[in-house]
């Protein structure tokens, strides 16, 4: 008998089964880069056919969400070592665990996604005074009054901001800017080269509805400063930097041709005068 768990979720938001198995893994391998041990738990618990993505996804997508995981737990832990009571929002949550990873017992952390995802999330992860969800879309501008604040703002966006067009993005950020003297966001982007690539690569070889592609493409972070003078670039860096240690020339060489082409890239944005 079957007593898996049946995912129900919206096309978008099915999205979030990827690199919760580029995570799991990640973390059954000998000398894994990353260990999510809820990754692997979820992965047996739920009723879902991951069979697709263990047949066509490539190593280099799977390392690429693992990268992306490693850099916001950079980002994150050096953001609280000076602000150790600081406020991180983690838009568009999915399954993710950073906080488990990176809690150092006094800041506040959020849990944002739509109503679905956060349903689903709640059967694996318990809220605290500490650790909280909030349920609706980042584009809404409610949830921005709930945020308690007391030693600095960090909002983090892995995998999310791309899947929505410019004028979305833009509206967001400039809302930050009205809403908070100053914050700090932390995510990745594609290029439009990215976008093309992930959409063949990623969402169709991996299974996804073709309705929940990519949009949004960068070519430098640098023109979002063109939105609004209270954005700041603090530094843009290709997705596998720090990333290439211990494999093959070969394989080297892909990582590096991604980063070459600007495939995938983190941000890191300062907001506020």
């Amino acid at each position: 008998m079957n007593d898996r768990m049946e995912v129900e979720l919206g096309k978008i938001q099915e999205t979030l089964l990827l690199p919760l198995w580029g995570r799991a893994v990640e973390s059954q391998k000998t000398n894994s880069r990353l260990y999510d041990r809820m990754a692997v738990e979820i992965i047996k618990r739920i009723d879902y056919d991951f069979s697709t993505m263990t047949r066509n996804i490539g190593w280099i997508t799977q390392l690429a969400w693992v990268a992306r995981s490693l850099h916001v737990d950079k980002t994150v832990l050096e953001f609280i070592r000076d602000k150790p009571r600081a406020t991180i929002v983690n838009i568009g949550c999915g399954l993710d665990t950073t906080f488990d990873r990176i809690d150092n017992g006094q800041i506040t952390f959020y849990d944002l996604d739509l109503p679905d995802v956060i349903n689903l999330r709640k059967t694996f992860f318990q809220e605290t005074e500490r650790r909280k969800t909030i349920s609706c879309s980042f584009l809404e501008d409610e949830w921005l009054k709930e945020l308690e604040m007391d030693n600095g703002l960090l909002f983090v966006a892995a995998g999310v901001f791309y899947y929505f067009v410019e004028n979305q993005i833009k509206s967001f950020f400039v809302s930050l800017a009205n809403h908070f003297s100053r914050c700090e966001v932390f995510f990745d982007s594609a290029s439009p080269l990215g976008v093309n690539v992930a959409n063949k690569k990623v969402i169709k070889d991996g299974g996804m509805d073709e309705t929940a592609i990519l949009k949004w493409g960068i070519k430098s972070a640098r023109s979002m400063e063109r939105w609004d003078e209270r954005i700041q670039v603090v530094k843009e860096f290709p997705m596998f930097r720090g990333m290439k240690k211990g494999y093959s020339l070969k394989m080297k060489y892909g990582l590096w041709m991604s980063d070459f082409l600007k495939i995938m890239s983190m941000v890191h944005l300062r907001i506020g005068k």
